[in-house]
């Protein structure tokens, strides 16, 4: 919880900022992007009664908060809230819905950028992911057997690439790609008694967005 707090108020600095003029020297590293992007999970799982997990594609607004150290290395932030459809498939109980999952994956990736292409910026990124599940719906019952789920929380890497068009100085266009490795074990609470899985997620995060350089 207080990374999410954290993180959230680095998000309401960044953006209450964006609103007000720029004081010299202040913001003159900093770049905020805004746009949406799509978690689409590569997932897998082993279940305790057998089968499979299938997770729906998401498209979520996003927000990317990046600080420059120098012209070409950076640190960047991407903060978006996604929440997904959820069903256990092949199971020795058939298919079972598992109804909603809303997850908080900051992710914090260091780049480095090639500033020789005149207005295209490409960059390539590594870092942390971070996966916070802030809320859970279980399917209504009848007809679904679910009683209660509960997500552990999860960390691990995170590779990115994309680039920046630069309309000039201040504004720019990103389309990026993030490649985050996320697990995490579920423990289920159903009619029929416990069931335990242990999920990948691993989504592609695929983002488009409209950037601002102070």
């Amino acid at each position: 919880m207080r990374v999410i707090v954290g993180v959230a108020g680095i998000a309401l600095t960044a953006a209450l900022a964006f609103a007000t003029p720029a004081q010299a020297g202040v913001l003159d590293n900093v770049q905020i992007k805004v746009g949406v992007s799509g978690v689409l999970p590569d997932e897998s799982a082993d279940v305790s009664i057998g089968g499979d997990v299938d997770i729906s594609d998401e498209w979520v607004p996003s927000l990317q908060l990046e600080y420059f150290f120098t012209d070409n290395i950076s640190a960047e932030l991407l903060c978006c809230v996604a929440t997904h459809d959820v069903v256990a498939v092949n199971t020795i109980a058939g298919d079972v819905d598992l109804g909603e999952v809303t997850h908080f994956p900051p992710t914090v990736t260091l780049k480095y950028r090639w500033t020789n292409f005149g207005a295209v910026e490409p960059y390539v990124g590594a870092g942390v992911n971070y996966t916070a599940f802030i809320d859970d719906e279980t399917p209504p019952s009848p007809p679904g057997p679910v009683n209660s789920i509960d997500y552990d929380e999860s960390f691990g890497p995170a590779l990115q690439v994309g680039f920046d068009y630069r309309f000039n100085e201040h504004w720019s266009l990103n389309v990026d790609a993030r490649r985050l490795w996320i697990n995490t074990n579920v423990d289920i609470d159903t009619d029929l008694g416990p069931v335990s899985a242990d999920v990948d997620i691993d989504p592609w995060v695929f983002s488009t967005a409209i950037g601002y350089r102070f």
